[in-house]
């Protein structure tokens, strides 16, 4: 191989390398953006399922008898 045989190939490797880090770094920036309203209702729906977990978990903890659980869990289903 010929000295410039031999450029050509390390210029054209180096070439290809930087294309796919192009690709590789364009394909990272393109996770899309929440908006307000999006973060706004992802809060609310958080604390939606806050206040359910405190609930399940005050259910399961509290020292009750069977009838008292049945019928919250059946007030809590009427909600």
């Amino acid at each position: 191989m010929s000295f410039g045989a031999t450029l050509v190939a390390i210029v054209a490797i180096l070439a290809w390398a930087s294309l796919r880090h192009r690709r590789h770094s364009a394909q990272q920036d393109t996770y899309p953006i929440a908006d307000a309203a999006e973060n706004a209702a992802l809060a609310r729906e958080v604390a939606a399922l806050r206040s359910r977990v405190e609930v399940l978990e005050r259910i399961l903890t509290d020292q009750r008898g069977s009838t008292d659980l049945a019928r919250e869990i059946e007030s809590l289903r009427d909600r």
